[in-house]
Protein backbone atom coordinates (compact mmCIF):
# COMPACT_ATOMS: atom_id res chain seq x y z
CA UNK A 1 0.00 0.00 0.00
CA UNK A 2 1.06 3.22 -0.85
CA UNK A 3 0.00 6.54 0.80
CA UNK A 4 0.65 10.40 0.15
CA UNK A 5 -1.22 13.66 1.30
CA UNK A 6 -3.33 13.80 -1.98
CA UNK A 7 -5.39 10.62 -0.51
CA UNK A 8 -6.65 12.69 2.57
CA UNK A 9 -5.56 9.66 5.18
CA UNK A 10 -6.96 10.65 8.65
CA UNK A 11 -4.54 10.57 11.81
CA UNK A 12 -5.73 8.46 14.55
CA UNK A 13 -4.15 9.37 17.99
CA UNK A 14 -5.26 6.61 20.12
CA UNK A 15 -5.63 6.96 24.49
CA UNK A 16 -2.10 9.22 24.47
CA UNK A 17 -3.33 10.54 27.85
CA UNK A 18 -1.40 11.52 30.59
CA UNK A 19 -2.37 8.53 33.03
CA UNK A 20 0.12 6.34 31.17
CA UNK A 21 2.58 8.14 32.49
CA UNK A 22 2.52 6.10 35.54
CA UNK A 23 4.38 3.05 34.74
CA UNK A 24 3.69 1.55 38.27
CA UNK A 25 0.13 0.80 37.47
CA UNK A 26 0.57 -0.39 34.26
CA UNK A 27 3.10 -3.06 34.82
CA UNK A 28 6.15 -0.99 35.48
CA UNK A 29 8.07 -1.01 32.09
CA UNK A 30 7.33 0.43 28.72
CA UNK A 31 9.03 0.25 25.87
CA UNK A 32 9.34 3.24 22.47
CA UNK A 33 9.86 6.25 24.91
CA UNK A 34 9.73 8.67 21.98
CA UNK A 35 6.46 7.09 21.17
CA UNK A 36 4.74 10.20 22.04
CA UNK A 37 7.36 12.57 20.67
CA UNK A 38 6.62 11.17 17.16
CA UNK A 39 3.21 11.27 17.02
CA UNK A 40 3.46 14.78 18.27
CA UNK A 41 5.78 15.24 15.07
CA UNK A 42 2.64 13.33 12.57
CA UNK A 43 0.28 15.80 14.12
CA UNK A 44 2.05 18.36 13.40
CA UNK A 45 2.60 17.29 9.94
CA UNK A 46 -1.30 16.71 9.63
CA UNK A 47 -2.14 20.20 10.82
CA UNK A 48 0.43 21.83 8.28
CA UNK A 49 -1.09 19.67 5.67
CA UNK A 50 -4.77 20.66 6.82
CA UNK A 51 -5.27 16.50 6.72
CA UNK A 52 -7.93 15.14 8.95
CA UNK A 53 -7.26 14.34 12.43
CA UNK A 54 -9.46 12.33 14.93
CA UNK A 55 -8.25 12.49 18.97
CA UNK A 56 -9.31 9.79 20.68
CA UNK A 57 -9.38 9.36 24.37
CA UNK A 58 -10.42 6.50 26.83
CA UNK A 59 -13.08 7.16 29.38
CA UNK A 60 -12.81 4.09 31.08
CA UNK A 61 -16.42 3.39 33.36
CA UNK A 62 -14.40 1.71 36.38
CA UNK A 63 -14.17 4.95 39.14
CA UNK A 64 -10.82 3.56 40.40
CA UNK A 65 -8.94 3.65 36.94
CA UNK A 66 -6.90 6.47 36.17
CA UNK A 67 -8.55 6.68 32.40
CA UNK A 68 -11.94 7.32 34.24
CA UNK A 69 -13.29 11.07 33.39
CA UNK A 70 -12.96 12.43 37.31
CA UNK A 71 -9.19 11.74 37.24
CA UNK A 72 -6.41 13.82 36.00
CA UNK A 73 -4.75 10.87 33.95
CA UNK A 74 -7.70 11.08 31.70
CA UNK A 75 -6.69 14.21 30.05
CA UNK A 76 -4.51 14.23 26.96
CA UNK A 77 -0.78 14.58 26.99
CA UNK A 78 0.25 18.17 26.11
CA UNK A 79 2.32 17.30 23.17
CA UNK A 80 -0.79 15.80 21.14
CA UNK A 81 -3.23 18.18 22.93
CA UNK A 82 -6.69 18.56 20.49
CA UNK A 83 -6.72 22.07 18.89
CA UNK A 84 -10.44 23.93 18.48
CA UNK A 85 -11.80 22.07 15.06
CA UNK A 86 -10.10 18.90 15.88
CA UNK A 87 -12.15 15.72 16.54
CA UNK A 88 -12.84 14.33 19.89
CA UNK A 89 -14.30 10.48 20.09
CA UNK A 90 -14.76 9.31 23.16
CA UNK A 91 -14.35 5.67 24.07
CA UNK A 92 -14.97 3.07 27.24
CA UNK A 93 -13.83 -0.38 25.26
CA UNK A 94 -10.41 -1.14 23.46
CA UNK A 95 -11.87 -0.19 19.87
CA UNK A 96 -11.90 3.52 18.66
CA UNK A 97 -15.10 2.16 16.67
CA UNK A 98 -17.25 0.32 19.40
CA UNK A 99 -20.24 2.84 20.32
CA UNK A 100 -18.79 5.22 18.73
CA UNK A 101 -19.42 7.71 15.41
CA UNK A 102 -15.84 7.25 14.44
CA UNK A 103 -16.52 5.00 11.48
CA UNK A 104 -19.29 7.45 10.32
CA UNK A 105 -17.33 10.38 10.33
CA UNK A 106 -14.65 8.78 8.43
CA UNK A 107 -17.43 7.00 5.62
CA UNK A 108 -19.01 10.77 5.63
CA UNK A 109 -15.82 12.74 4.73
CA UNK A 110 -15.03 9.81 2.17
CA UNK A 111 -11.83 8.92 4.17
CA UNK A 112 -10.05 5.04 2.85
CA UNK A 113 -6.66 5.39 4.47
CA UNK A 114 -5.57 6.09 8.05
CA UNK A 115 -3.00 6.01 10.13
CA UNK A 116 -2.74 4.97 13.51
CA UNK A 117 -0.58 6.02 16.63
CA UNK A 118 -1.34 6.20 20.47
CA UNK A 119 -1.41 4.44 23.21
CA UNK A 120 -1.14 0.89 23.91
CA UNK A 121 -0.14 -1.55 21.30
CA UNK A 122 -1.40 -4.39 22.28
CA UNK A 123 -4.56 -3.02 23.84
CA UNK A 124 -6.91 -0.11 22.21
CA UNK A 125 -4.36 0.15 19.39
CA UNK A 126 -4.24 -3.14 18.04
CA UNK A 127 -8.16 -3.53 18.29
CA UNK A 128 -8.62 -0.43 16.40
CA UNK A 129 -6.81 -1.44 13.86
CA UNK A 130 -7.78 -4.49 13.61
CA UNK A 131 -11.47 -3.23 13.26
CA UNK A 132 -10.48 -0.39 11.22
CA UNK A 133 -9.02 -3.34 8.57
CA UNK A 134 -12.11 -5.50 8.89
CA UNK A 135 -13.57 -2.35 7.68
CA UNK A 136 -11.57 -1.77 5.02
CA UNK A 137 -9.81 1.23 5.25
CA UNK A 138 -5.98 1.28 4.08
CA UNK A 139 -4.20 1.06 7.34
CA UNK A 140 -1.14 2.29 8.33
CA UNK A 141 0.30 1.66 11.82
CA UNK A 142 3.16 3.45 12.76
CA UNK A 143 5.54 1.27 15.06
CA UNK A 144 7.88 3.90 16.67
CA UNK A 145 4.48 6.22 17.66
CA UNK A 146 2.87 3.16 20.02
CA UNK A 147 4.34 1.78 22.97
CA UNK A 148 3.39 -0.68 25.11
CA UNK A 149 3.74 -2.16 28.43
CA UNK A 150 5.31 -5.24 29.76
CA UNK A 151 2.70 -8.24 30.87
CA UNK A 152 3.26 -10.92 33.29
CA UNK A 153 1.95 -14.42 31.84
CA UNK A 154 -0.42 -17.31 33.25
CA UNK A 155 2.26 -18.62 35.28
CA UNK A 156 3.68 -15.73 36.52
CA UNK A 157 6.91 -15.29 34.19
CA UNK A 158 7.56 -11.36 32.52
CA UNK A 159 7.44 -10.25 29.15
CA UNK A 160 8.91 -7.62 28.34
CA UNK A 161 7.74 -4.72 27.04
CA UNK A 162 9.14 -4.72 24.11
CA UNK A 163 8.49 -8.24 23.34
CA UNK A 164 4.68 -7.25 23.76
CA UNK A 165 5.23 -4.00 21.23
CA UNK A 166 7.26 -6.37 18.49
CA UNK A 167 4.53 -9.44 19.08
CA UNK A 168 1.32 -6.90 18.61
CA UNK A 169 2.74 -5.44 15.44
CA UNK A 170 3.77 -8.50 14.22
CA UNK A 171 0.88 -10.15 14.70
CA UNK A 172 -1.12 -6.63 12.70
CA UNK A 173 1.53 -6.09 10.06
CA UNK A 174 -0.20 -7.05 6.14
CA UNK A 175 -3.13 -8.53 7.67
CA UNK A 176 -4.30 -5.68 8.98
CA UNK A 177 -2.72 -2.93 8.75
CA UNK A 178 0.91 -2.08 6.95
CA UNK A 179 3.19 -1.16 9.67
CA UNK A 180 5.83 1.27 9.07
CA UNK A 181 7.65 4.34 11.04
CA UNK A 182 7.54 7.89 11.42
CA UNK A 183 10.07 8.30 8.97
CA UNK A 184 8.10 6.79 6.42
CA UNK A 185 5.56 8.67 7.34
CA UNK A 186 7.40 12.04 6.84
CA UNK A 187 8.78 11.28 3.33
CA UNK A 188 5.41 10.35 1.86
CA UNK A 189 2.89 12.68 3.74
Amino acid sequence: MSISKTDRPALILIDIQKAFDNLEYWGGQRNNQNAESNAGELLNLWRVNNLPIFHIKHCSSNPTSLLNEVNEGNEFKDIVKPTDGESIIKKNVNSAFIGTNLKELLDNAKISKLVIVGLTTDHCVSTTTRMAGNFGYDTFLVSDATAAFNKKGLDGQDFSANLIHETALASLNEEFATVVTTDFIKQNI
